[in-house]
């Protein structure tokens, strides 16, 4: 699999549409677990984008204060 960054929206796209697969029983078993594994390392992303963009927004604010 290509390494390609994925954007926040993308990725919160992506576990949308794998949730809506669980919730109406489209994925059998192997899939399932395929899909909860995408889904955590999603979530991964989504976090360490967040915690990186507070921390930039955090910065930005503390230089103007000074």
């Amino acid at each position: 699999m290509a390494t390609k960054k994925i954007t926040y929206k993308d990725a919160i796209t992506e576990i949308e549409e794998i949730l809506e697969k669980i919730e109406n029983e489209e994925l059998d078993v192997d899939e399932l677990s395929e899909q909860v594994t995408r889904v955590s390392a999603l979530i991964t992303i989504c976090k360490d984008k967040l915690h990186k963009t507070e921390a930039e927004v955090e910065k930005i604010l503390n230089d103007m204060n000074q």
